[in-house]
């Protein structure tokens, strides 16, 4: 099977179990980003975040062997709530490894959807070790944040629905932290049209995967102070990072600032909640980082914002 394949076979599997999210487009936005932009909401996707594409998919999979000894994640939040909110729809235990420091809405919203939450400290502790050990201890199978190949193509699905309800895409702008999206959205392009140019997001403190795109092999950055706390991944993964390098035109960077007057624009023009993390790509077509594209799609990738960044980002 291949990549594109899977992909259509994820979107197959995913029907009647997902949103499809709707495109909104903006004259505020077009003219600050000096093009025709068209957004996907994944914002306003189950679990507020594109998330439970990949979830899904990947456990719609499971064996019912596997469904009986239940799952693992590890996640900043939004990968944790879309593997608890899937786990809880398919009758199958979670248990999810979170960051001390992750946003308290992501932790409510974990624990509401049926899933155990691990904290640990990402100073001290590795989220990876943990997981692994409850594989060992408890025969849980792992669903990863990015780094699987139907994860990767359950996130493709959505970049494939924009790509189809707005024709003549010239760029397609998306967020980058593991690389799960950027991965599925560029195969899902260039599938669609190899012309399109992709441009991945990130962060200018975390910008742990344009930096491995510089040196050509995978490269952390384990100090990556950033409010898009789902953005903060130290590097890209092994099965991800290759497709970047193949499919991508750039990753360009946006300040925690810039973030901030995005999330502030799409609420206040749009009138649309997005996250820091889910607002990069808007960011970085408002601030002149994307140019000489004159429709440039993107995704908005998740809208579960701490109320007290949200307060930081308005007027």
């Amino acid at each position: 099977m291949s990549d594109f394949e899977r992909i259509q076979a994820a979107r197959r599997r995913l029907a009647g179990r997902i949103h499809r999210t709707p495109v909104l487009h903006s004259r505020s936005l077009d003219e600050a980003a000096g093009a025709e932009v068209y957004c996907k909401a994944e914002n306003l996707q189950r679990g507020g975040a594109f998330k439970i594409r990949g979830a899904m998919n990947r456990m719609l999979q499971l064996t019912p062997a596997e469904r009986a000894r239940g799952v693992v994640a590890f996640s900043s939040g939004n990968h944790a709530q879309a593997v608890a909110l899937a786990a809880r729809e398919l009758g199958v235990s979670a248990d999810l490894v979170m960051p001390a420091d992750a946003p308290r809405l992501k932790l409510e919203a974990v624990r509401a959807f049926g899933g155990r939450v691990h904290l640990y400290d990402r100073a001290e502790q590795s989220r990876e070790a943990l997981a692994a050990d409850l594989v060992e201890r408890e025969g849980r199978v792992l669903v990863p944040p990015f780094d699987d190949a139907e994860i990767i193509a359950g996130q493709g699905t959505a970049a494939l629905e924009l790509l189809e309800e707005v024709p003549g895409l010239e760029a397609l702008a998306v967020p980058v932290g593991g690389g799960g999206l950027i991965a599925g959205s560029a195969l899902s392009a260039h599938a669609h049209n190899p012309q399109i140019a992709v441009y991945g997001i990130e962060p200018a403190t975390a910008a742990d995967a344009q930096l491995s795109l510089k040196l050509g092999r995978i490269t952390a950055i384990t100090e990556n102070p950033t409010l898009a706390d789902g953005l903060r991944t130290p590097q890209p993964g092994k099965l991800t990072f290759p497709i970047m390098q193949q499919h991508l035109r750039a990753i360009v960077t946006v300040t925690d600032e810039e973030l901030l007057a995005a999330v502030r624009l799409l609420l206040l023009r749009m009138k649309t909640l997005v996250e820091p993390s889910g607002a990069a790509a808007a960011a970085a077509v408002i601030h002149g980082r994307i140019t000489g594209h004159r429709r440039i799609g993107l995704i908005l990738s998740g809208g579960n914002i701490d109320p007290t960044i949200l307060t930081r980002a308005l007027p």
